[in-house]
């Protein structure tokens, strides 16, 4: 890749001087330390127990200490809404139990195989992009737990480095390389079979974080490298809604202006419905004159400043995690919620296989179940969301869950659970392909079925990992190839 400063086009600094960048005041409270020394805001000292401190402060400098796993993080409006709800108090709240099982993948899904300049994952016909190493707050399950915790990291050639970020002249100078050889190859790339890089997702941490200019330089030079469409993933609507002002939206106004073309998609993080609607004092949602659901006044406005804007498109996408939103009715009312605000019902996930995720996840059949109970008298358009686990292979559906043995097949005496690859690395080979396991109540990863395959056409169970560069199977043990 070639070196040297990135130099942005005249149109592109033509839009860049447009850009109004202010501070943001989060006022986070970072780290257990202020709890430790009594340092905390008066009014943010209970949110943690002197039993609850002192069973954290044991751990401290261990191999258990939870913020060597995953530092502690959070920001006022969030513990404003988290003072009076257990689920949201368990998405950012440190705990013992985090660290009594570190098992776990340090590169879930061998991303970094698909890493062809550091910051860029290539793996499906869209990129994802490291832009930042941090969020407003910390998600105690983050799925990015190495990246936000810069653990170091050993890459598919042996070498051991921490997860570094993206650089914009790095990825557009890949962006367009790959692209014209795409372009002189009928429409495919000549090794891997990929078609043209038309989307980026900028992701992290979380790219909201970072000042307007810095994504402003992103977005622009992305649209001027030739992606067609760009996602931005954020938990900031979440944990501090005021970041969509209008220096934001005006920036994206005269975004949109400059690059008329570019889709733009907002992909959102709420896990549950307390993170943007308001409660009376007896618990009860409050609601509008027409019986819909009242949401907090903040996001309200940040949601209605986007999605106002047509051109702008917003999903939400959420795991589902042990004590956060492991409930039929919270998903319910979260998904009805957003859609009637605008807000498509996107992806929910089933835990990855991250260190310690034996703490967070939900095992898979019960997440199939919560979800289908959740979308039981939900509108046909409010019921998009599907279950989604990722294998090293990719995004895989967790399709169907059922109860009835199927005739004349041995391990299907208590039901089976049918898996569907959804999206699958460079050209997808195996998109569509299906597993069938024998269920297991108790699995929350795929290595809990491997003794229970049924028919693997989709090759699950029989995974070799895949050489970026020649495009050849490596095989690795059992264990690694399924479990992490």
């Amino acid at each position: 890749m070639a070196t040297g400063k990135y130099v942005p086009t005249e149109r592109e600094a033509a839009f860049q001087s447009t850009i109004e960048s202010p501070k943001y005041e989060r006022d986070i409270i970072n780290g257990l330390t202020p709890f430790f020394k009594d340092k905390a805001p008066a009014d943010i000292k209970a949110f943690y127990s002197a039993e609850e401190l002192a069973a954290l402060a044991a751990l401290k400098g261990s191999p258990r200490d939870v913020e060597a796993r995953m530092p502690v993080k959070m920001t006022r409006h969030f513990f404003e809404l988290a003072q009076n709800s257990k689920p949201l108090q368990n998405i950012v709240k440190a705990t013992p139990d985090e660290t009594l099982n570190l098992a776990g993948s340090e590169d879930p899904g061998y991303q970094m195989d698909f890493a062809p300049v550091e910051g860029l994952l290539h793996k499906y016909e869209m990129g994802l992009l490291y832009a930042v190493s941090t969020c407003s707050a910390h998600c105690r399950f983050c799925y990015r737990e190495e990246l936000i915790s810069q653990k170091e990291i050993e890459r598919q050639d042996g070498t051991v480095a921490k997860k570094g970020l993206a650089k914009i002249k790095d990825v557009t100078d890949y962006i367009r390389q790959h692209n014209e050889i795409v372009a002189a190859n009928g429409g495919r790339h000549p090794e891997t079979g990929r078609e043209k890089l038309r989307e980026i997702l900028l992701s992290g941490g979380d790219p909201m974080v970072l000042p307007n200019r810095k994504i402003g330089a992103w977005i622009s030079a992305l649209a001027e490298a030739g992606i067609e469409s760009i996602r931005l993933g954020t938990k900031e609507m979440s944990f501090h809604p005021k970041r969509f002002d209008q220096a934001f939206l005006s920036m994206m106004d005269n975004f949109h202006e400059t690059y008329p073309d570019v889709g733009f998609r907002l992909m959102i993080h709420f896990n549950h419905p307390d993170e943007f609607l308001v409660k009376g004092p007896d618990g009860a949602y409050l609601t509008n004159p027409n019986g819909s659901l009242k949401w907090h006044d903040d996001t309200r406005l940040a949601m209605e400043g986007v999605t106002a804007r047509g051109w702008i498109h917003v999903e939400n996408q959420a795991p589902i995690i042990k004590g956060v939103n492991d409930d039929p009715d919270a998903l319910r009312v979260m998904q009805r919620a957003l859609y009637r605000a605008g807000v498509g019902n996107h992806y929910f996930f089933c835990g990855r296989d991250i260190v310690a995720y034996r703490a967070f996840n939900v095992p898979i059949e019960r997440a199939w179940q919560i979800l289908n109970e959740s979308q039981k008298g939900l509108s046909g358009v409010e019921t998009h969301a599907r279950l989604s686990i990722t294998h090293y292979k990719g995004k895989t559906e967790v399709a169907a869950v059922t109860n009835e043995p199927i005739p004349g097949v041995p391990g299907t005496e208590n039901g089976v659970l049918i898996f569907k690859i959804l999206r699958n690395a460079m050209d997808a080979p195996d998109r569509g392909k299906v597993c069938m396991v024998a269920r297991n109540p108790d699995a929350i990863w795929f290595d809990d079925y491997e003794d229970r395959v049924i028919f693997d056409e989709a090759g699950l169970y029989d995974y070799g990992r895949v050489d970026r560069k020649k495009k050849v199977e490596i095989q690795q043990p059992a264990e690694v190839a399924v479990g992490g």
